[in-house]
C-alpha cells in the first residue's frame, strides 16, 4: 500500500425547494495507472434539466479523461458538442476536471481544466497558491460573449490541497448578507481560517463546512445548488482487521506481534479470535452494553484495541451495509454501525484471515448470508473498493 494518499470528498446542497441537483460531481480511481479524476459539472437552471445537462457534460468528461488523449484536447470536445441556449445565449453547462497522477512518493501531478466555474483554490497548508494558467479562446456559433476554456498544470505535495466548487458557493448570499455574493475572496479567506483552525481537516469536512457556510449566507435557503469538492494529499489512515483464528495454534504469536506492531486502528472480530488476542496482549474482555441493538451481539472493550465485534454475523450485516451504501445515520447504534464508520474513516484496510474450520458454520441450518469467512471477507474488500474507493489487501495466517 502507498505511504500517501489523496484524499477526495465533497458536500453538495440542493437549491431551496428541489429535489434533485443540477451539479453533477463524478469520481474515480485507476489503480493501474495510479490516475484520480475529478469532474464537476453545472448545468443551466436547475432541477431535472439541469441534472440531464450537467450529467451528460460530466459523464462525456469523465471517460474522455481516461483516454489517452490530451485533457485539453478532450475539453475542446465538449466544448463543441455542448449547444448553446437559444434565448440566454450561454453554454448549457458548466465544468471542472482535475486529472491527479500519483507517479511518484514526491511527484503528484495536476492537470487542470476549467470553462465557466469559479477558478479552483490550490492551499500549501493555510496559504492559497498562485499558479499560471492558460487561456484558450473557443469561438463558437451562436455564443453572445467570448469563451475561453482555462488549462494549467501544478504539482501536489504532502499537506496541499485543491478545492473546486460552482457558483452556488461563490454567489451566496448575494443581494442579502453580501451586495456582490460571497464572491472567490471570500471563499478563499474562509477555507484558510478553516484550515488554520484544523491542519488535518479531512476534504469531507472541509467542503462541508464551505458549503454549510454558503448556506446560511443565503439565509439557509439556498438559491442555487451549492457544491464544493477538495483533495487532500496526506498520509493514510489505515485500519487492520483481524477474524478468525491461525490455522495452527503455533500461529498465534505471529497473530499478536502483527497485530501489536500495526500502526492505525484496530478491529478484532470473533469470539474465539478476541481470546486468543486478550491472552497475548494480556488484556481483559469487557461487554459493552452501552451501545447495542437485537440485530447483533454486543461489541467488547479491550485495551490496545479500537473495536472488539462477534464474528460471521457481524461481519456479514457489515458487508450488507457496505454493498447497500447504507448511511451510518440510518443504522441502529450497535456493533455493525462501530464497524461500518472506523471503515469508512479509514484509507486503507488490511485484513488478517485466520483459516482455521468453524465446524459450526458448515452447519446447513445456519442462514446461508453467514456463509464462509473469505467469501465475506471478499465482499467486504469488493465492496470498500467500488463504493468507497478504499485501498484494501489481505493475508492469511
Amino acid at each position: 500500500m502507498n505511504d500517501i494518499f489523496i484524499d477526495v470528498d465533497y458536500a453538495q446542497m440542493y437549491k431551496h425547494g428541489q429535489q434533485i441537483g443540477g451539479d453533477v460531481f463524478l469520481l474515480s480511481r485507476n489503480p493501474e495507472s495510479d490516475q484520480i479524476v475529478c469532474t464537476l459539472s453545472d448545468g443551466l437552471g436547475s432541477g431535472v434539466k439541469a441534472n440531464v445537462l450537467a450529467s451528460l457534460t460530466a459523464h462525456m468528461a469523465h471517460k474522455l479523461s481516461f483516454s489517452p488523449m490530451d485533457l485539453t484536447h478532450s475539453a475542446k470536445i465538449i466544448m463543441n458538442t455542448l449547444p448553446v441556449c437559444k434565448e440566454r445565449k450561454i453554454s448549457y453547462s458548466t465544468f471542472t476536471i482535475a486529472d491527479i497522477r500519483h507517479l511518484s512518493l514526491d511527484d503528484i501531478r495536476v492537470n487542470l481544466v476549467e470553462y465557466d466555474n469559479p477558478l479552483s483554490l490550490h492551499f500549501k497548508g493555510s496559504e492559497c497558491l498562485s499558479w499560471n494558467r492558460e487561456k484558450i479562446d473557443l469561438m463558437r456559433e451562436g455564443a453572445f460573449k467570448k469563451e475561453e476554456l482555462i488549462c494549467s498544470h501544478f504539482k501536489l505535495e504532502v499537506g496541499d490541497r485543491l478545492i473546486m466548487f460552482s457558483d452556488g458557493v461563490t454567489q451566496a448570499g448575494l443581494g442579502k448578507a453580501l451586495p456582490l455574493g460571497w464572491r472567490l475572496d471570500g471563499v478563499k479567506k474562509y477555507a484558510a481560517q478553516v484550515i488554520e483552525k484544523n491542519p488535518g481537516i479531512s476534504s469531507h469536512d472541509l467542503s462541508l463546512a464551505i458549503v454549510q457556510k454558503a448556506n446560511t449566507l443565503d439565509g439557509l435557503s439556498s438559491k442555487d445548488d451549492i457544491t464544493c469538492v477538495a483533495v487532500y494529499v496526506r498520509a493514510p489512515r489505515r485500519t487492520v482487521v483481524v477474524t478468525g483464528p491461525p490455522f495452527t495454534k503455533d500461529k498465534d504469536a505471529l497473530l499478536g506481534e502483527k497485530l501489536k506492531q500495526f500502526e492505525g486502528k484496530k478491529i478484532v472480530s470473533g469470539g474465539t479470535t478476541a481470546l486468543i488476542v486478550s491472552r497475548l496482549f494480556d488484556k481483559k474482555l469487557k461487554v459493552d452494553m452501552h451501545c447495542w441493538s437485537p440485530d447483533v451481539p454486543p461489541s467488547s472493550t479491550m485495551e490496545g484495541v479500537d473495536l472488539v465485534t462477534e464474528g460471521m454475523l457481524t461481519l456479514s450485516k457489515v458487508a450488507n451495509v457496505l454493498e447497500a451504501k447504507t448511511p451510518t445515520n440510518k443504522l441502529p447504534c450497535d456493533a455493525v454501525k462501530k464497524f461500518v464508520e472506523i471503515l469508512q474513516d479509514s484509507d486503507q484496510v488490511h485484513f488478517i484471515v485466520g483459516t482455521k474450520i468453524n465446524e459450526a458454520h458448515q452447519d446447513p441450518n445456519i442462514p446461508v448470508e453467514i456463509g464462509i469467512r473469505r467469501t465475506i471477507i471478499g465482499r467486504l474488500r469488493k465492496a470498500l473498493e467500488d463504493n468507497y474507493l478504499k485501498e484494501t489487501s489481505q493475508e492469511y495466517l
